[in-house]
């Protein structure tokens, strides 16, 4: 039980962080400009940029494939609605401090972080509802498949497929819904896009590769200290552990 615990909070709390982070601002990894070819870390013609709430989510993916690993598909499935509770919760809490009389230095602040959080709450609890569960299911088909081995197919295959369906789905709900990506209004408008796209995804894609070893390294550990076979489906107190110590754990 404290693995599980210690899995969902985790899952959650940075959950709710990415989604207060949000599109707050853009962390720009290079861009190529016709006059000076590409450059790093600035703006230019075509830039290359990721908002900074998207650099905790591919921990969330994590989460989910142990939890799915280790505790099945009906638990990962919960803690993924869980998630969505978790930041209705966190925009009601937006909305009732803007909504109850104030003021101070950080007004201002307060109501763009609120205005923006609004929009990435949105955007991203749709994409996260479709690209969770489909990296769940996924990830399950894949141990059906493979009758509980090769743990890397499961963990990549579920996460590459998952993780395009979160970064298209949210890239262009942000923009069309919420109007807050850095998009040149002059300039056609899907080309921008894209490239927003292929960014995000090739950063969670990168990420979801890194993190194979560490998917390894945690089963073989958390196996040995659960008492299970990894290659078996469902719940941790059905497997070679009491049902006592299995909660407990």
């Amino acid at each position: 039980m404290r693995l599980l615990l210690t899995l969902s909070g985790l899952f959650l709390g940075t959950l709710a962080m990415l989604n207060i982070l949000g599109i707050s601002r853009f962390v720009v990894l290079g861009s190529w400009t016709e006059a000076t070819g590409w450059q790093w870390g600035s703006w230019g013609d075509v830039s290359f940029a990721v908002a900074v709430g998207v650099l905790p989510y591919p921990l969330t993916f994590l989460c989910t494939d142990l939890i799915s690993e280790f505790y099945g598909r009906r638990r990962a499935n919960f803690i993924v609605l869980l998630g969505l509770v978790i930041n209705v919760w966190v925009v009601g809490i937006m909305w009732l401090g803007g909504a109850l009389p104030g003021g101070g230095p950080t007004e201002e602040a307060f109501f763009t972080i609120r205005r923006l959080t609004f929009g990435a709450v949105t955007a991203s609890m749709i994409a996260y509802l479709c690209a969770q569960f489909v990296d769940v299911q996924l990830f399950h088909f894949w141990k059906w498949l493979t009758r509980g081995r090769h743990l890397w197919i499961r963990n990549n295959g579920s996460t590459v497929v998952s993780q395009f369906v979160d970064t298209f789905a949210v890239i262009t709900i942000t923009h069309f819904y919420a109007a807050a990506l850095p998009i040149d209004a002059a300039e056609p408008i899907w080309p921008q896009l894209w490239v927003f796209i292929a960014t995000g995804y090739a950063f969670k894609l990168l990420a979801a590769l890194l993190d194979t070893p560490i998917i390894y390294l945690a089963v073989s550990l958390l196996s040995r200290y659960l008492g299970l076979d990894p290659r078996r489906e469902g719940d941790v107190e059905h497997h070679a552990v009491g049902p006592a110590d299995a909660a407990a754990r």
